[in-house]
């Protein structure tokens, strides 16, 4: 599959045509300077929770692109009052089935409010299951046993994980995440915007090799393949 590095915790995945956007925060990142959010056209967006930090650039993105909303449903309903009309609201454990993929909203243990102060609703993470692959994104959680049943239902091809410690798991306890997943290849996310989530990128690749796990940490606006 191929993945484009918005930097933070957003990043994009193009299957069968479509391009799934996640958790756009970008115009407020230094680090993504260099991207232009007015060239975002994706064909979905998709919020693992409320924080600014994930949904910083959504409503620009969602308008400008006219892509379809999925998240929670406390989420959906606070961007339909701002006008988003192409909206999907889920819960914990459900999936929706698109002409490409389906989708599966599930378990994140973190907080969730959203930039006024309004309630999040739950955090969660997304199972994308597709002809051209599956991946999971963790959105940003501690570690929890609830992957394991990943792992035990679903065949991933990837995971897309949060590595930066403090507010969310660190890279030892995403490395356990991946094995418990069933994901070999991983996309760290969620490190080096502020600084306590800095993470030293050779010790983290290093400590992922040392369980036979590869861990992929693309610039920001690099596109790889996964």
């Amino acid at each position: 599959m191929n993945v484009t590095f918005y930097g933070h915790a957003c990043f994009s995945v193009s299957i069968a045509g479509k391009t799934i956007l996640f958790d756009p925060f970008i115009t407020p990142n230094p680090a993504a300077a260099s991207i232009d959010i007015e060239q975002l056209n994706p064909d979905f967006v998709l919020l693992s929770h409320g924080h600014e930090d994930h949904v910083a650039d959504a409503e620009q993105i969602l308008k400008q692109s006219g892509a379809t909303l999925i998240s929670n449903f406390e989420i959906v309903s606070w961007f339909q009052q701002k006008g988003i009309e192409n909206a999907h609201p889920m819960n914990h454990g459900g999936k929706i089935q698109l002409p490409f993929c389906t989708i599966k909203y599930v378990n994140a243990v973190h907080s969730s409010v959203l930039p006024d102060g309004s309630y999040g609703g739950n955090p969660g993470g997304f199972v994308i299951e597709s002809e051209e692959g599956s991946f999971y994104y963790s959105g940003d959680t501690a570690l929890t046993y609830d992957m394991k049943l990943i792992g035990e239902f679903h065949k991933i091809d990837w995971a897309a994980l949060c590595i930066g410690d403090n507010f969310t798991m660190g890279y030892e306890d995403a490395a356990i995440a991946a094995d418990w997943a069933g994901a070999k290849n991983i996309l760290g996310l969620h490190y080096d915007t502020f600084p306590p989530i800095a993470i030293d990128h050779a010790t983290a690749r290093e400590h992922f090799e040392s369980k036979g796990l590869s861990l992929f940490l693309p610039a920001v606006g690099e596109s790889i393949e996964i």
